[in-house]
């Protein structure tokens, strides 16, 4: 009975020690002669093991989202809804409210929205249409003469500040992930209405393009053009000014001037300005008649002809009702396809449409596959400027590496020097459970999808130390009880049995502080924390478990030594 329950233990060690050296040497594919050489055995555990930033390389960014942008453009659209709002209601008699004008402060942490009417006692009832409309929830309302003002208190400004940085993180965060960066970091940094955002992104070397698509904030918007009803073509003006001037010389509320060109950029660089065709404006209403938060999907897709692409783009049910509610009364009209306040494309309303739509204009394959992730994910409510940005090189990396490997290994070879001498015989015993524990905590990390980084080699070095102080503990424990007079077997027994608890009271008192700095440290810091965490779980096995079935092993050849090799 005896015998089965040591095969029992020693078929649980083989299996978990298979498992691990093959998730640590062993390919990801069928296996062929050269996983079997040395080198291939070495670009097999390079392969499975995920590096951190500190040793493949990679970039490091600080980004801030530009959150008094996002709170003067939230100004600006409210200042222009309210006007609407107000001019579109009537009183109880059917006549439009005396609505003037409205205005609107950005700056300096002053934000403010103010409407003006003629008729002071029908300032509630411009307030009332206002509100049916829009949701001034953040806003503190306030009236001064004939005048409506909203204005944004600090405690707003912060509350709307730290939610621009979490949608932009999660944007960020998603557009990442589509893009195909292996094991980025990204967290938020400093107080909640900083803006701060750490991204790290290891074995990317030139990240130019991932930070075009990190900041890129491609808010679409449709809108109807103001041209006569079907003219060929759509009604532009060569110049910006040519423009205005059709509108009684300014901007205002409900009408805007954008630029319109057709883009190629397939175009080569060799092509002269000369070539292209001259950048046009047009005249759109404002505001949008629906944006891309409405957006369900985009895609690229390649043109008729074979070298260009383009974006489709399809909407949620809400957006598409509300978009064909608007195609449906402008059937004749011309429609404007936003990208970033620039008309991307002019289309011809023929009929009612209702959930897809087109952007054109000779992509490349590159630019339409961002612009179509960008969209997707959904436009950032900022732009992005980088306060801090790093290029870790691999030879850098390399060096750690082998910093590390060579601390490692130093660190093992002067244990096992140690304990077989001290230990003697035993002390084989003690390096089995070490190697074993290196071979397994590699393997967890492995299995977890976890990186390792240089502060996590430092937490395996640290839990050699952590693992060898276990070994240390059983071993004299059970020198005592052989001092004490009990035999072999007794001593082994009682030894394992009474270090068991010390062994468990250090393990979890380390688990427990690994695990604060793994939900209070950045990046490196949780690198080490997990690295160190996952080494001590292992140990309890290794040290106890695997070190006891190898004395085990002893006694069932001798079971009644007279003394043991300690």
């Amino acid at each position: 009975m005896k015998n089965t329950g040591l095969l029992i233990r020693t078929i649980i060690i083989v299996v978990i020690t298979l498992t691990g050296i093959y998730l640590v040497f062993g390919p990801r594919r069928t296996p062929t002669l050269h996983d079997f050489t040395w080198e291939g055995v070495k670009e097999n555990l390079a392969n499975n093991i995920n590096l951190g930033l500190d040793l493949k390389g990679g970039s490091h960014l600080v980004m801030r989202v530009k959150t008094e942008e996002y709170l003067k453009r939230l100004t600006e659209n409210d200042e222009s809804a309210a006007v609407l709002a107000a001019k579109e209601a009537k009183d109880e008699n059917g006549a439009p409210l005396p609505v003037t004008d409205g205005s609107y402060v950005a700056d300096n942490g002053n934000y403010q929205v103010t409407v003006n009417v003629s008729d002071p006692s029908k300032i509630q009832a411009v307030i009332d249409a206002i509100k049916k409309k829009i949701d001034f929830v953040n806003w503190t309302q306030s009236t001064s003469g004939n005048s409506i003002l909203w204005s944004l208190s600090a405690q707003a400004q912060a509350r709307l500040k730290d939610q621009a940085t979490d949608q932009a993180y999660r944007i960020i965060d998603s557009r990442i992930n589509a893009f195909g960066v292996k094991e980025p970091t990204l967290q938020r940094q400093g107080s909640s209405d900083s803006g701060l955002i750490l991204l790290q992104m290891p074995g990317v070397q030139n990240p130019e393009r991932v930070k075009t698509l990190v900041g890129e904030t491609s808010r679409l918007e449709l809108m109807k053009i103001v041209s006569p009803p079907n003219p060929t073509p759509v009604q532009t003006y060569p110049t910006k000014e040519a423009a205005l001037q059709s509108i009684g010389g300014k901007e205002t509320d409900t009408k805007k001037v954008l630029p319109y060109a057709e883009r190629d950029e397939t175009a080569t660089a060799a092509k002269t300005p000369a070539d292209q065709k001259p950048k046009q404006f047009v005249v759109v209403e404002n505001p949008a008649v629906v944006d891309g938060s409405e957006l369900r999907d985009a895609a690229a897709i390649q043109g008729r002809g074979g070298t260009d692409y383009q974006i489709t783009f399809s909407f949620k049910p809400a957006g598409a009702q509300k978009f064909g509610d608007w195609t449906g009364k402008n059937i004749g009209n011309y429609m404007a396809v936003v990208l970033n306040d620039e008309v991307k494309s002019a289309a011809y309303i023929k009929g009612q449409i209702f959930d897809t739509g087109e952007i054109s204009g000779r992509f490349t394959k590159d630019t339409a596959e961002d612009l179509a992730l960008t969209l997707k994910s959904g436009a950032l409510p900022a732009s992005i400027e980088y306060q801090e940005e790093r290029t870790v090189g691999p030879s850098l990396g390399a060096d750690s590496i082998r910093a590390g490997v060579t601390a490692s290994i130093g660190g093992l070879v002067l244990v096992v020097v140690f304990m077989l001498f001290y230990y003697r015989r035993s002390g084989v015993n003690a390096v089995v459970a070490l190697v074993l524990n290196m071979i397994l905590t590699m393997a967890a990390l492995i299995m977890f999808g976890s990186t390792l980084t240089l502060p996590g080699i430092a937490g395996l070095i640290l839990g050699i130390g952590m693992a060898v102080d276990s070994n240390v503990l059983i071993f004299e424990r059970i020198r005592e009880e052989l001092r004490l007079g009990l035999t072999v077997p007794d001593s082994i027994s009682t030894g394992f049995d009474l270090a068991f608890v010390t062994i468990i009271d250090t393990h979890i008192t380390t688990i427990i502080s690994s695990l604060i700095l793994y939900m209070t440290g950045s990046g490196p810091i949780k690198g080490f924390a997990v690295t160190l965490i996952l080494g001590l779980l292992i140990n309890l096995f290794t040290a106890v478990f695997v070190s006891r079935t190898i004395f085990k092993w002893e006694l069932s050849f001798d079971p009644n030594p007279e003394r043991l090799s300690i």
